[in-house]
C-alpha cells in the first residue's frame, strides 16, 4: 500500500526522521531543560512546554478519529491546552516529551493497519478525509517545531540583555 507509506514517511519526517526542510518537532525539543521548556516569551504566552503536549493531545485526537475510540482516554486531564511549566522540574518535562512519544508511535502505528479504502474514507464525527486528517498531522507538527524554533531563539536572545 504505497499511499499508506507515503504518510507515514511524511508523519514521521514532520516529527522524528531526517528532512530536507529542517528540523522536524522531535529535533526542536532535543536537548532542552525543563527551565528552557518552561520559559516564556511574555505572561499569557504558551511556552515550549505547553506547545510539546498541545501537539500529543492532537496526536491522540487523530489517533481516535481514526480507530473510533472513546474520548477521554488522553493519560492528562483536560483537551488541547496543558499548563505546564510552574513547578520546573526535570522528570515532569522528560514524562511530558515521552508522552509525545508514545502519542505519536500509537498514531503510527494506526496509519501502518490503514488500508488504502481506509485512508480515503471520513470518519465518522469528522468533515475531513483520513488522508487531510494525516497530513494535518504532519503539518501540525511542523509549525509547532517552527514555533519552538523561534521561542529558543527568543529565549537566548533575551539572556543576552
Amino acid at each position: 500500500m504505497r499511499e499508506g507509506r507515503q504518510l507515514l514517511s511524511i508523519i514521521d519526517a514532520a516529527y522524528d526522521r531526517r528532512s530536507w526542510h529542517g528540523t522536524n518537532l522531535r529535533g526542536s525539543i532535543r536537548g532542552l531543560t525543563a527551565r528552557e521548556a518552561a520559559w516564556r516569551p511574555a505572561p499569557g504566552r504558551h511556552n515550549i512546554w505547553e506547545l510539546v503536549v498541545h501537539a500529543a493531545y492532537w496526536k491522540y485526537v487523530a489517533l481516535r478519529r481514526l480507530t473510533g475510540a472513546a474520548r477521554g482516554s488522553f493519560p492528562l486531564k483536560g483537551s488541547n491546552w496543558f499548563t505546564r511549566g510552574g513547578a520546573v522540574r526535570e522528570r515532569p518535562w522528560h514524562d511530558d516529551v515521552a508522552l509525545l512519544d508514545a502519542m505519536h508511535q500509537r498514531l503510527r502505528q494506526a496509519v501502518a493497519r490503514l488500508s488504502a479504502a481506509d485512508l480515503g474514507r471520513t470518519p465518522a464525527g469528522s468533515t475531513v478525509s483520513n488522508v487531510a486528517l494525516l497530513s494535518g498531522v504532519a503539518a501540525h507538527d511542523l509549525y509547532h517545531a517552527g514555533q519552538i524554533q523561534l521561542l529558543k531563539r527568543l529565549q537566548r536572545s533575551s539572556r543576552r540583555r
